[in-house]
């Protein structure tokens, strides 16, 4: 699997209409907690379906579209955090020690 990076608001757009499943992962460059949530999901990533889109936001260099994500997907803004989308709408939502693969791959297949 392989993550593709968020730049722009157009991108949370496509989010927001896209059919089926999107993982949205908010990480702090700046946070130790943050990095070690980003491996720990890693390591069990290949259990999501193929084709759920992975989805990295580097929240230091995009505040803005951090704030968009709550705005859009009214979330309360957590660093790090994972958030499934499905048919434009946020069905889990999770942060820290709660990110897990096995959490959006049992979402999923519930």
């Amino acid at each position: 699997m392989q993550w593709i990076d968020i730049t722009d608001l157009e991108q949370i757009n496509n989010i927001k209409k896209a059919e089926g499943y999107s993982v949205i992962f908010k990480h702090s460059t700046r946070c130790s907690i943050s990095l070690m949530a980003k491996k720990h999901f890693e390591l069990d990533w290949d259990a999501i379906p193929a084709n759920t889109p992975l989805y990295f936001l580097d929240l230091i260099s995009h505040r803005d579209i951090s704030a968009y994500i709550a705005e859009v997907f009214q979330v309360h803004h957590e660093s790090p955090q994972m958030l499934l989308i499905k048919d434009g709408e946020c069905i889990l939502d999770t942060s820290h020690g709660e990110i897990s693969a096995e959490e959006i791959v049992e979402s999923i297949l519930a």
